[in-house]
């Protein structure tokens, strides 16, 4: 693995502690890369890590780094839609920099992609996955493994048809800020893709409501294959009488033709790939097991 020029920045959320963003610096550091913290990321503004404006300079200065490779964001939260009308996208892709992150950082990945065509990195966070106590081998093992290659290959178990085989372009991330882009320019108009959904702290009932938006809106029936990672952090109550994610699911399946998998190991969990989005993916499905060939990246 060779070593990475890392610069880590804040466009949405505040840390919550700054015990992770050190222990990031730290494991990091340790792995042979060289870390860059923008100014920034302790600052406070109400939820966010500081205002609009010094959250835009966040990304600006970041952009502009020659000292920086990867760009990580520190977390999500919410903060990145506010910022969108005001992002020079071409600038960003001219930069060269890989921006990584998840969550919230979905708005500004399918942002780039839809305005200027940039590649970015659906993985972990700084201070979540970098910076947890006991970080994830698997996480680290992938991000790193697929940053440091020109073709990137996993195999992993995904439940639905039983033979399928697709290429096409890869995109998508958290389903609520991919469903909140609908109809307007921040969301990509991809023909024939292969869309990853994941998000955490919504009920089934809301999964599937978005999963319709993005149905009714067309976009289901225009991919290859849809991919579902983890949806976590929810509580189901006795008035759902069996309504599960499951059942979300397949009713989601019975509305469109688009094969639909789920298992896919990304979402706000520990062990987590890293995609690339706006990359190419070659999918083939046999019998439950699944080879991912991620390429032109």
């Amino acid at each position: 693995m060779r070593a990475l020029d890392i610069g880590v920045y804040a466009p949405a959320g505040a840390a919550v502690e700054t015990a992770p963003v050190a222990r990031a610096v730290e494991r990091l550091t340790a792995l042979g890369h060289r870390v860059v913290v923008d100014e920034g990321v302790l600052r406070r503004h109400q939820r966010f890590a500081g205002t609009d404006d010094e959250r835009l300079a966040a990304i600006v200065r970041t952009a502009a780094r020659p000292d920086v490779d990867v760009a990580i964001a520190l977390r999500g939260g919410y903060g990145t839609t506010r910022l969108l009308d005001r992002l020079d996208y071409a600038a960003l892709a001219r930069s060269g920099k890989r921006w990584l992150g998840h969550s919230d950082f979905t708005a500004f990945q399918m942002a780039a992609l839809a305005r200027a065509g940039m590649v970015s990195y659906h993985g972990p966070s700084f201070a979540w996955d970098f910076g947890a106590p006991q970080a994830s081998d698997f996480t680290l093992a992938h991000c790193f493994g697929l940053l440091d290659a020109r073709e990137y290959e996993v195999r992993c178990a995904l439940d639905g048809p039983t033979r399928e085989s697709a290429d096409g372009v890869l995109w998508g991330g958290n389903l609520s800020m991919v469903a909140s882009l609908v109809g307007t320019p921040y969301l990509p108009s991809i023909d024939g893709g292969i869309l990853f959904l994941e998000d955490v702290g919504e009920h089934p009932y809301r999964v599937e409501r978005m999963l319709h938006q993005l149905a009714y809106a067309g976009i289901l029936e225009r991919q290859r294959a849809v991919l579902l990672g983890h949806f976590t952090d929810y509580a189901l109550v006795a008035h759902d009488d069996g309504y599960d994610l499951d059942a979300a699911v397949a009713r989601i399946r019975e509305a469109v033709t688009t094969p639909i998998f789920t298992g896919l190991p990304f979402g706000h969990v520990r062990d987590k790939l890293t995609l690339p989005v706006g990359g190419r993916v070659a999918l083939d499905v046999r019998d439950g097991e699944a080879r991912l060939r991620f390429h032109d990246y």
